[in-house]
């Protein structure tokens, strides 16, 4: 799928859309194969997902047919960043355009773990005309309403969240709330322990995404029937 194609159907309405966390190229053809919606693309499953490289990137960009977000993340631990390591996310964005890409997921706090804004909005403005995820660094912050209206004000397209601390299945109430006073503004992305197990309770959230690693064994690979099941389930 190229850039254009797909951005040309950005807008287009869709029942409901499954995004698969992949770790790995051979993750991301499992995704892909079994019927994923989206793959988003990073590295070293122990920290949460760090910037893959580019060479992978191409290897699965050139084997799927679906839109591949691509991580831009430079260490694991937090996420306030200096301005050496804010270097990472101005030189890797555009290398990765530069190859295909569809879209990015950072995220950048405050030492409070307020939103960045100044240096978010630079990195949306960087990114364009593709569109930003803000991930889930947005669940450590003191007042999730707030930062909500930082990450739409910031340009991004999708909020992936937990809720806050812990997964998404203990916060269901808090991912309404966030869900209805985003509305049409940006998509909640509810992630964080998505299972087969409780997607049904997660589909009280109002909306039509939601983001799972789908990985059910030892190790750093999406299972297959797991994301045939969360497809089946979302039907």
């Amino acid at each position: 799928m190229t850039q254009l194609s797909w951005l040309n159907n950005f807008f287009m309405p869709m029942n409901v859309m499954l995004e698969i966390a992949c770790f790995n190229v051979e993750s991301a053809l499992i995704a892909a194969k079994a019927g994923a919606h989206r793959i988003e693309f990073c590295t070293d499953f122990s920290t949460g997902g760090l910037t893959p490289s580019l060479d992978d990137a191409k290897k699965i960009l050139a084997a799927v047919n679906v839109p591949v977000f691509i991580m831009i993340r430079p260490r694991p631990g937090n996420y306030v960043f200096t301005d050496e390591e804010f270097t990472h996310f101005t030189e890797w964005i555009p290398k990765f355009k530069a190859i295909g890409v569809h879209g990015f997921v950072f995220g950048l706090l405050n030492d409070d773990c307020t939103i960045n804004l100044s240096k978010s909005k630079q990195l949306v403005q960087l990114a364009a005309p593709l569109p930003c995820t803000f991930h889930r660094a947005f669940d450590t912050g003191p007042d999730l309403s707030k930062s909500l209206e930082d990450v739409i004000e910031c340009g991004f397209k999708r909020l992936l969240t937990s809720g806050g601390a812990g997964n998404a299945i203990d916060n269901v109430p808090v991912l309404m709330k966030l869900a209805k006073q985003a509305g049409d503004r940006l998509v909640i992305l509810p992630g964080g322990g998505v299972r087969s197990s409780n997607i049904e309770t997660l589909k009280a959230i109002d909306t039509n995404e939601f983001h799972t690693s789908a990985i059910t064994h030892v190790g750093e690979v999406a299972d297959a029937e797991e994301i045939k099941k969360l497809l089946g389930l979302l039907q």
